[in-house]
């Protein structure tokens, strides 16, 4: 008898685990607007602009690097939610944030200055600021 049950419990017989899934709420997470997002990308570089990094030194800034591109990632995934508009009309903006993923990807912050030229900043805090600069000049309500 004991056999019986572990075999009909180990078979899924007795009750679907499928229609207890199908009845539990989706657990995808919303997207936010486009205005809201864009909103987030703007107040969090301006609180950046406020502080800016700790100094010029290599490995100073990474941290702050992925603060700005988190909403900007959020920023994507609504403007790809976005169906008032086609993807043509976002896509400077996308190569802005594809810019400051290139600079985040290089897995570190190095460093900053005019004479530097293999810092990763500019990628970044430029793509950043010039992402604003567009927002500014293509309202999205």
């Amino acid at each position: 008898m004991a056999l019986a049950v572990s075999v009909a419990v180990l078979s899924g017989c007795g009750g679907s685990n499928a229609e207890a899934d199908a009845k539990k709420p989706s657990a995808a997470p919303k997207t936010v607007s486009v205005e809201k997002a864009a909103a987030d990308f703007q107040r969090m570089l301006t609180a950046f602009d406020t502080v800016g990094c700790a100094s010029m030194e290599a490995g100073t800034c990474y941290a702050e690097m992925q603060q700005v591109l988190k909403p900007a990632r959020t920023l994507r995934t609504a403007m790809n939610a976005d169906k008032r508009v086609g993807p043509e009309f976002y896509s400077e903006a996308y190569a802005l944030i594809d810019r400051m993923e290139k600079g985040v990807a290089v897995g570190e912050d190095r460093g900053g200055g005019e004479m530097n030229y293999t810092s990763n900043r500019p990628l970044v805090f430029g793509g950043a600021h010039d992402l604003s600069d567009w927002l500014d000049e293509h309202p999205l309500s």
